[in-house]
């Protein structure tokens, strides 16, 4: 049956590859997930439980090659994280934070040993990951982090505290980021080393089913296969953070999708003047307008991700995409709710929970601000961040 949301016939741009993994991943959200999105968001709950399922369908780290990771191309996993967040943001971040930013960053920068210890547990869902690079008061500005290793004999001693770390109260190794005299550095820190404590992050209005931390790191000794051998400079974790941008301007689509799906739903049914709301002029031009944003948005990340398969991608069209996507993201799960009147703002319906999920996509990994300023750059060879 067509999809009357797929104005411009974007899934005619997939592989049959891409269309089953989207599907598939659609029916393991609508049985074991979608029933529960609700309680779990008013509870401020994430189920840990869910990690061995989700790996198990091999969404931990699909797109890295070996250690028990699927090895799928960049549109796939773009679908896979499209269908993620149209249930939720938290789960789409849950997601990536433990395959592009904790499993990427040891894939790309650890030493075989480091690989062979970690990857095969987070890819399976055994083990839990989390990135420690934002601090309390650096956010945009991570070069300025204040988290200082220093070597005493073989080993490094940390010191410091990482700020709105999803994952981090559930991880069993965590990836920190920190300054040495050497230059930014990464280590991982798995749970219960001496030193280490994490605190989750209570009385939040968005991202409420997932899990967000602070990390504090007193006096904590590492020795040096701890380190990341490759990881050299602040180049390092950006570039963790470009692969997890990517997904997310796949997920902002599917939480725009879902929204609209919602309000669509609700206007053939909702009956006023004795005529259904989709029936009126003003409701049809929030429902086209909106609908014209979506298949845009979809194009564009399409796009990108065939850009980021042939390797061709750029961090400034990143940019784009993110900047791009979840801001036409949470214009339309406003306007959803609009059309859904008093009962959008009840649990019962989705597009008021996706726009304060929004919120929080909307600032992290790079705020729009930053974004902006990453294609000014491009298109002026300025750097107006300092």
């Amino acid at each position: 049956m067509k999809d009357p949301l797929d104005l411009l016939d974007t899934s005619s741009l997939l592989s049959e590859e891409e269309r089953d993994i989207q599907a598939t991943v659609a029916r393991f959200l609508a049985d074991r997930v979608r029933p529960h999105l609700p309680e779990w968001f008013e509870n401020a709950h994430f189920p840990r439980e869910l990690a061995p399922e989700l790996g198990k369908l091999g969404l931990l780290g699909m797109h890295l090659e070996g250690y028990g990771c699927a090895g799928v191309g960049a549109v796939a996993y773009g679908m896979a994280c499209l269908e993620l967040e149209a249930a939720d943001s938290g789960l789409r971040s849950f997601v990536s934070v433990q395959g592009s930013l904790a499993m990427y960053s040891i894939w790309r920068y650890g030493s075989p040993e480091q690989k062979q210890q970690w990857l095969p547990k987070l890819a399976a869902g055994e083990a839990i990951g989390c990135f420690g690079l934002t601090e309390p008061d650096f956010g945009s500005n991570p070069a300025g982090m204040r988290t200082r290793a220093v070597r005493d004999g073989g080993d490094w001693i940390l010191d410091g505290t990482k700020m709105w770390i999803t994952n981090g109260g559930l991880a069993d190794v965590a990836t920190v980021w920190a300054g040495t005299d050497e230059g930014v550095r990464g280590f991982l820190v798995p749970r219960g080393t001496p030193g280490f404590t994490t605190h989750d992050i209570e009385r939040k209005l968005s991202l409420r089913a997932s899990v967000t931390s602070e990390l504090i790191l007193q006096g904590v000794r590492l020795p040096e296969s701890a380190r990341l051998p490759e990881a050299r400079g602040l180049g390092a974790p950006l570039s963790c953070l470009n692969e997890a941008r990517f997904g997310i301007m796949f997920g902002a689509v599917g939480a725009a999708r879902d929204c609209l799906q919602t309000a669509l739903a609700y206007a053939d049914a909702r009956i006023q003047f004795d005529r259904p709301i989709s029936a009126f002029q003003l409701t049809q031009r929030k429902l086209a307008d909106m609908a014209v944003s979506l298949n845009t948005a979809m194009l564009l990340a399409v796009h990108l991700g065939r850009l980021k398969e042939r390797g061709r991608i750029r961090p400034e069209q990143i940019s784009v995409g993110k900047l791009n996507n979840v801001r036409e993201a949470i214009a339309i799960a406003r306007e959803c709710r609009t059309i859904l009147g008093a009962n959008g703002v009840s649990l019962e319906y989705s597009p008021l929970r996706h726009a304060n999920n929004l919120e929080s996509v909307l600032t992290y990994e790079g705020t729009s601000e930053i974004h902006t300023l990453v294609i000014g750059q491009a298109l002026t060879g300025q750097s107006a961040y300092r």
